[in-house]
């Protein structure tokens, strides 16, 4: 086997596991999705979709662009970064969060960025995720609550990493 046919293969090898990296974080992504949206208990429609993790952002579920690598060519090996966007009103208002998830053996170690990491699992509804849930819906309360006591202080005005909002296109420019 010359060096080339080496490297290629190589490549090959690596980009099969960046592949199937990929597959499994946006498994541990959508089931993210979902679950959270039943554990904050939304009945009248979703309140988790999967956004990008980073720049400006609508209220719809992103598919594969909602993911820090591309779906297809030349992907790095790594953890992967996607938001999910919390609806936060009853209009349409809505908070991201960004989660970090990369794996160790046959778990993943995911995280809010700036969070702390929790170990897990897929399928999620197998192995236990609610400390994560509670953990995701916590850290945006808490933004919330911090910002209310903060302004009541005197103390306000700044913004925390990991935090956007979308607003209706509508709203915006009434």
């Amino acid at each position: 086997m010359s060096r080339f046919e080496d490297l290629v293969s190589t490549v090959a090898h690596y980009q099969a596991l960046a592949a199937e990296n990929y597959s499994r974080v946006r498994t541990l992504a959508e089931e993210l999705r979902a679950g959270l949206c039943a554990h904050i208990g939304s009945t009248d429609g979703v309140y988790v979709r999967l956004v990008p993790p980073a720049g400006a952002f609508e209220a719809k579920d992103y598919g594969d662009q909602a993911f820090s690598v591309p779906p297809k060519g030349f992907r790095p090996l790594g953890a992967i970064l996607f938001g999910l966007a919390v609806r936060v009103s009853m209009g349409t208002d809505w908070m991201r969060v960004t989660i970090e998830c990369h794996k160790i053996g046959d778990d993943f170690i995911a995280r809010i960025v700036g969070g702390e990491e929790y170990r897990l699992s897929i399928p999620l509804k197998d192995n236990d995720p609610e400390p994560f849930y509670d953990h995701i819906y916590d850290h945006v309360l808490d933004w919330f609550k911090t910002q209310i006591e903060r302004y009541e202080a005197g103390e306000y005005g700044g913004r925390e990493i990991g935090f956007d909002f979308s607003r209706n296109q509508d709203e915006t420019l009434a």
